[in-house]
């Protein structure tokens, strides 16, 4: 693997190995010293146009734990707000010898600029570009729901979910899917595990094209719960931040038809995961209830977050992606 820009490149082999690989990546926070030498020499590049707080330290924390060199860069206070072009900065990176760059934009198909145009001779992994995709953030996402289907720990060592995929499960993804880079994500990786995904937002934050999606959808919550035993409910935050006009009517009105409320969280199964990749925004999209819940994933997310970037890192800078 030369870079991971998105899960549709991704076959079910190559995703169930990357998960595999990050099962055996959980066994380092074991160690004494949290190290392993497989990237020492190695210099990984974090390069960040948007601001990140969970990806990028968990990026950081991948590399470090490897032994890899790391070097965060930030668009402030940068010469990117001198004006400089992301191709100045990408041969700059290149001429400092970075082996791997982790890369976030707010323009969808940066990564993939990086990777075909020549500017830098180095793998690239995308850390989110735009509403586009967000591949290792879906990754850790099955790697947690493949842990709480099997009865593993969500989280740390002890997992005995290798070798299996999400065949027979439903998943739902719930909120801003228009603007949604993790929601991408996740209806590629999920149905290339075998699970079946279901949509549920408001007419005004679906896409254009989403009746071509591998996924139902459904408008009305309840009328999804109606239907459906999810084995998980992903709630995704609305992205205000990238709304130039008025998507529903208010606040109070979306959480009241679209948010995991206290009465929709006792409708569900009692083996239902809830997730949330982050941040959350508490009695919006999900009640405290739900996100503090025993069934609750969100913060095994985070952590499995480390070792299934240390398992992509390793992959990309070693050309190894079987076991270590």
């Amino acid at each position: 693997m030369k870079h991971l820009l998105s899960t549709a490149d991704l076959s079910r082999e190559d995703a169930i190995g990357l998960l595999d690989v990050a099962e055996e990546m959980t066994q380092v926070s074991t160690h004494s010293v949290k190290k392993l030498p497989v990237l020492r020499g190695q210099t990984v590049v974090n390069l960040f146009f948007e601001d990140s707080t969970r990806t990028r330290i968990s990026f950081e924390a991948a590399a470090k734990r490897l032994s890899a060199d790391v070097i965060n860069f930030s668009a402030k206070g940068s010469s990117v707000s001198k004006g400089e072009s992301l191709q100045d900065t990408a041969q700059t990176l290149g001429a400092m010898g970075a082996d791997a760059v982790v890369v976030r934009h707010n323009g969808s198909g940066t990564p993939y600029r990086l990777a075909t145009t020549g500017w830098i001779d180095a793998g690239v992994v995308n850390a989110g570009d735009g509403t586009h995709e967000h591949p290792t953030q879906a990754l850790l996402d099955s790697f947690t729901l493949r842990r709480t289907l099997t009865g593993s720990p969500a989280s740390g060592p002890g997992g005995n979910a290798r070798g299996t995929d999400l065949a027979g499960t439903t998943v739902a993804v719930v909120g801003d899917i228009l603007h949604s880079r993790v929601a991408r994500s996740n209806v590629h990786l999920l149905t290339t595990l075998g699970a079946r995904v279901v949509l549920i937002a408001p007419p005004t934050l679906l896409p254009w094209g989403v009746d071509t999606w591998p996924a139902e959808v459904f408008y009305d919550f309840d009328n999804a719960l109606d239907a459906h035993d999810f084995d998980a409910v992903m709630m995704l935050r609305v992205q205000f931040e990238r709304m130039h006009q008025s998507f529903f009517p208010n606040t109070r009105e979306y959480s009241r038809l679209w948010g995991l409320t206290a009465a929709r969280y006792h409708r569900l199964p009692d083996h239902t995961a809830i997730m949330h990749p982050g941040p959350m925004n508490r009695g919006f999209e999900i009640c405290a209830q739900a996100a503090d819940s025993p069934r609750a994933v969100i913060l095994n997310q985070v952590e499995n977050g480390v070792a299934v970037r240390m398992a992509v890192l390793y992959s990309l800078l070693t050309g190894q992606e079987g076991a270590l």
